[in-house]
């Protein structure tokens, strides 16, 4: 019976065109099928997995951070763009902040419940108080900080929407989702010289081996080698 699985994951690969994560979480259904529930301890161990893609994470320069800030002119928007950027926070960790999380004396915000079913603080920016007071006024949110139109969760397709025309007006041709100003945000720490241990808590990441795909993109000395193009 073992064989004929490897055929079915191969069509998975072959002829599904099914990503590499997709083809790991399948196996590891059937897996867990035939070891926990039908009691076949190393059933799997002869089948071989894919490898996963050694994809780096997308990030934007703060320059270009600053310019989707500028032509963003709606004030929730706005807000919604920088309090992501500037926390490192998920777009669901974004859409599910409360304002009972935000703590402005302690200048923290407690992130309930993140990925993982992890709860973990992350440091509230000082220079986004004025305009969250303004919002609070404004918008008068109820129970969650970002709200939808009918007072419900702000939906993360619109933080997502809300992000793509803020690229489109500041004029940023990029394949990226509002996932990268996470990867921006931890890439700026990293290179602002925050220890990788801060930064790993700070994102709520379990193995230190996530965090480090970062220091792949803010090595300054790998950056400040020129290429023998350059010395024709």
């Amino acid at each position: 019976m073992r064989k004929n699985y490897v055929p079915n994951f191969l069509y998975c690969i072959d002829h599904s065109k099914l990503s590499e994560n997709t083809i790991h979480s399948r196996m590891n259904a059937v897996k867990f099928y035939f070891e926990q529930v039908l009691q076949r301890p190393k059933f799997f161990m002869e089948i071989p997995r894919p490898k996963k893609r050694n994809v780096l994470p997308k990030v934007l320069s703060q320059n270009d951070i600053r310019e989707m800030f500028e032509v963003t002119k709606n004030p929730k928007h706005k807000l919604l763009l920088q309090l992501c950027y500037g926390m490192g926070l998920r777009v669901s960790e974004l859409v599910n902040l409360k304002i009972s999380d935000i703590d402005s004396q302690r200048m923290q915000v407690l992130v309930n419940q993140g990925k993982g079913k992890k709860d973990r603080y992350v440091v509230l920016p000082e220079s986004i108080l004025v305009q969250m007071r303004d919002y609070f006024k404004e918008f008068k949110p109820k129970e969650y900080f970002f709200e939808g139109q009918k007072g419900d969760q702000y939906a993360a397709r619109s933080a997502q929407k809300v992000f793509k025309e803020a690229m489109r007006k500041a004029g940023i041709n990029k394949k990226i989702g509002i996932h990268s100003l996470r990867h921006s945000y931890a890439t700026h720490l990293i290179e602002q010289g925050t220890d990788i241990r801060f930064v790993q808590e700070l994102l709520g990441h379990n193995n230190i081996k996530t965090t480090m795909s970062y220091t792949h993109l803010t090595d300054s000395r790998k950056r400040k080698i020129k290429s023998p193009l350059d010395t024709l």
